[in-house]
């Protein structure tokens, strides 16, 4: 499945998903190099909502641009398949390789803005992540190690307390905040088709 499918066909939570998504469209079928850096205004990224086994817990990192708690996430960097770009960023930021989709569809969509910093010695300049969030698992009781060039710690939080720990107010209310939403519905979708409760 090609990523303009799943975006056409994908349902949004709030009206920032669907003003977002129309942007996402719009932007994937006009802008060249969109899977790229190389396309310094926007560009496409993936994310993780990374939860135990339990799904009482998610995995963030401390991120050294944004000095704050994070989840996992980076660069499309030209592959289109934006789930095992999720699946490799959450791999490589937290040093847990037991990792599985919930799912493979799309859990959210978000364009993120990013200011302008130094990475590698050269400025980059403020741009938009046009950013697709996937819902993935991991084993809580794998060693955690940092990824020194992007974070400086690796913690399991309960789910709530991300809410409190994160700095960086716009990303709890309109994403995590979201997102715990949106997990908290369907696992008591999931438990009543299974249970019938």
């Amino acid at each position: 499945m090609n990523l303009k499918h799943e975006l056409e066909n994908y349902t949004p939570w709030n009206e920032q998903e669907a003003r977002d998504q129309a942007v996402l469209l719009h932007l994937l079928e006009t802008q060249p190099d969109i899977f790229s850096r190389e396309n310094q205004t926007a560009h496409f990224s993936a994310s993780a909502w990374l939860l135990n086994k339990e799904h009482t817990k998610v995995l963030m990192v401390y991120h050294n641009i944004y000095h704050a708690w994070s989840w996992t996430g980076g660069h499309a960097d030209g592959e289109q398949n934006l789930l095992s770009v999720a699946m490799r960023e959450a791999m490589e930021e937290t040093g847990v390789t037991n990792i599985y989709p919930v799912k493979e569809d799309i859990f959210s969509i978000e364009i993120l803005t990013v200011d302008g910093h130094i990475k590698k010695g050269s400025y980059v300049p403020s741009h938009l992540h046009l950013n697709v969030t996937y819902l993935l698992e991991a084993d809580e009781h794998e060693v955690l190690r940092i990824k020194p060039d992007e974070n400086s710690g690796v913690k399991w939080f309960a789910l709530e307390k991300v809410l409190r720990e994160c700095a960086e107010p716009w990303m709890v209310e309109w994403v995590y905040r979201k997102l715990n939403e949106k997990l908290q519905k369907e696992d008591k979708s999931n438990i009543k088709r299974l249970y019938g409760k």
